[in-house]
């Protein structure tokens, strides 16, 4: 909204700066920094006065991790609402509006949606089944949809849409996706990510610490995708525009540094599937209008790892009756093998942030 007042340069010189993508970057990361400190405190008040706390499992359930969580229990759920409104309203400031900008939106409000549902019915309900896998699944292949929709419907996208692109390899692997290829794609990069987020959101600030350093990485790599010399330079895909979803990169970038303030253990409040299942999801979407898809399995390698571990867990113990791990997501092995909860989360930050840096290495490896 804010990239207009560029148009009245000839009024104000400086008004200039805000065609400018670098500086709009860096002002959606302080905007979206700012909204969520100053929406916070209101919002987490609201939500413990609603008593909007998620029911945690018992120890019939999970064992010796109950006693480990069992002072979490009054923690307030639904934070993910303050890093929506954060991320969202900071994006919409300073991204220029267009076909990525609303596909990626769209995406995100969505899932947001979908997982304030989740959220909402096991707040309610007092356990922590919440909304069924099956509703989850039906809503993002809705919004699969919704968003191939907007990317194809366009003759100005949709060729670039249909291309599969993949690390190391600096032309497109396949020119031109089928379209129901181009739909299993997206709703498994989209739905994958989201899930494998949703996952990683176990203990106190793991999810969202690892947030920051994708959301860091694919700003980066959107940058670079809508800059005509960089993307020549890299032999990378140019996909004109898609420098705007480097401000929406960005302004995840600050909301969820904000989130992090809060949610640092001892977490004040939990993101919940509103945060979770959203965040992944756009992730996914910004990976895959980029051209970066297969990127995001190593950028998100603890994200890998801790979906993994549940496929691999409950893999094994249908097929052999034997567990890998004493449990499943993977931080819950390491808090069982008696890692104390902050040890977890800052390794799995350390790699996660080397995960994202050899993310970023493979633009140059072609």
């Amino acid at each position: 909204m804010l990239t207009y007042l560029a148009d009245y340069e000839q009024y104000f010189g400086p008004l200039r700066l805000f065609q400018y993508l670098t500086l709009r970057m860096v002002m959606a990361a302080a905007t979206a920094l700012f909204i969520g400190f100053v929406v916070a405190p209101p919002l987490f008040r609201a939500l413990r006065r609603l008593k909007a706390a998620q029911s945690l499992r018992t120890s019939a359930e999970v064992g010796k991790l109950a006693d480990l969580h069992a002072k979490k229990k009054d923690t307030p759920t639904m934070g993910g609402l303050m890093i929506f409104i954060a991320v969202s309203v900071s994006s919409l400031l300073w991204a220029r509006p267009g076909i990525y900008l609303w596909t990626a939106m769209l995406v995100y409000a969505g899932l947001t949606f979908i997982g304030f549902m989740d959220d909402y019915l096991k707040v309610t309900k007092r356990n922590s089944k919440g909304l069924s896998s099956r509703w989850k699944l039906a809503g993002q292949a809705v919004l699969t949809f919704a968003a191939l929709a907007l990317l194809l419907g366009s003759s100005d996208t949709h060729y670039l849409m249909s291309q599969f692109w993949t690390p190391f390899y600096k032309y497109p692997l396949i020119a031109q996706m089928p379209l129901w290829f181009i739909v299993i794609f997206f709703f498994l990069v989209m739905a994958g990510s989201s899930n494998a987020i949703n996952l990683t959101d176990g203990v106190d600030g793991l999810a969202i610490g690892c947030t920051v350093s994708a959301a860091l990485a694919f700003g980066i790599m959107a940058y670079a995708a809508g800059n005509v010399i960089i993307s020549d330079y890299l032999l990378i895909s140019y996909v004109p525009g898609a420098g705007e979803l480097a401000v929406v990169s960005a302004a995840l970038m600050g909301g969820s540094l904000a989130f992090l303030w809060f949610n640092a253990h001892p977490a004040e409040v939990f993101m919940g599937d509103t945060g979770s299942l959203a965040l992944g999801g756009l992730i996914g979407t910004i990976a895959f209008i980029i051209h970066q898809p297969l990127t995001l399995i190593i950028v998100g390698g603890i994200f890998v790892m801790e979906a993994g571990s549940v496929i691999l867990q409950v893999g094994s113990f249908k097929l052999r009756g034997k567990r890998i791990f004493r449990m499943a997501p993977l931080h819950h092995h390491f808090e069982l093998l008696g890692w104390h909860e902050s040890k977890v989360v800052i390794r799995f930050w350390i790699l996660s942030l080397i995960f994202a840096i050899a993310g970023l290495s493979t633009l140059k490896m072609r």
